[in-house]
């Protein structure tokens, strides 16, 4: 396991393994939303108009509420993983959900959708007329100075801390952002605190739409989501914001505290492909820095 933990104001706090790189997972999903909300407040994107005839709008796709089946359960899928073959299509992956019948009327339902990010990915692609690595590169990672990028190849995943064990990235269809800890947390603090989005964006990015829990035998007294967002609670640190992720080769969760002293932002990252224990991990270190910035004994 490894941490970092920044303060509101971006000031370090820890990075245990401060050039380990770690594959981002869904964490990469606040990334892409904000890619979208910054198009829609330059007036490229309207979130709610239909998309392309159909009944489902960007909102809807951000919200994870489109009805768009998801791919993470669908035995042809975990069976192809499994035997290390070479990823799909996009197309090909969608036609494997049958991405056209909904599992429900887009708005009417919540279902957690990485099929659903895949088409915004094609959306932001289209709209830029580039791959999504480049995009955010341009748009995101370069002019906060990370050294986080796309993961796009075997060659890639083989730099990582933990071994990959040939799992490709290309199989994470919305696109896995990989890089330090740190990074993680800088990126976050970013996106909540520093001008990645207008201030209209990113009320919206925060406004808690779905709302749920408590989880048996997770950390959530309360789970939520906004627009590519997570927005939870747990007992002893009040609010969570931030994204949850995993694979086959780890697992992390990317979190903001901003109900406690100096809104710790705790990046942890385990090995295995289990969130639960890097949730625990982050929400003990939150509170323990808390108590540091308050200036009260562990």
């Amino acid at each position: 396991m490894t941490i970092a933990v920044l303060n509101q104001a971006g000031q370090l706090l820890r990075d245990d393994l401060p050039t380990a790189l770690f594959p981002w997972w869904s964490f990469t999903k606040p990334v892409l939303a904000a890619l979208v909300l910054r198009a829609a407040a330059n007036g490229a994107w309207d979130l709610d108009a239909p998309l392309h005839g159909r009944p489902l709008s960007l909102r809807h796709l951000l919200q994870h509420r489109a009805g768009v089946p998801e791919y993470g359960g669908l035995a042809s899928y975990k069976s192809a993983v499994r035997a290390a073959e070479p990823p799909w299509s996009p197309a090909r992956l969608l036609r494997e959900v049958n991405s056209d019948r909904l599992d429900f009327a887009p708005g009417a339902g919540w279902n957690y959708s990485n099929s659903g990010y895949l088409i915004l990915r094609q959306q932001l692609e289209h709209l830029h007329g580039a791959g999504l690595a480049q995009i955010m590169q341009a748009e995101i990672l370069t002019p906060l100075g990370l050294s986080a990028r796309l993961a796009q190849g075997a060659e890639d995943f083989a730099l990582l801390h933990w071994p990959a064990a040939g799992y490709h990235p290309g199989w994470v269809y919305h696109g896995c952002l990989m890089g330090t800890a740190q990074d993680a947390t800088r990126l976050l603090q970013a996106l909540l605190h520093g001008d990645l989005l207008p201030t209209e964006a990113r009320k919206a990015m925060l406004l808690q739409d779905m709302r749920g829990g408590p989880i048996p035998g997770r950390v959530w007294s309360e789970i939520g989501y906004g627009l590519g967002i997570m927005i939870g609670a747990a007992p002893n640190v009040g609010r969570i914001i931030g994204h949850s992720g995993c694979g086959p080769i780890s697992a992390n969760l990317v979190a903001a505290f901003p109900e406690l002293p100096g809104q710790p932002i705790v990046a942890a990252f385990v090995q295995g492909g289990d969130e639960t224990p890097a949730e625990f991990t982050a929400v003990e270190v939150a509170a323990a820095v808390a108590k540091e910035q308050a200036g009260k004994p562990l």
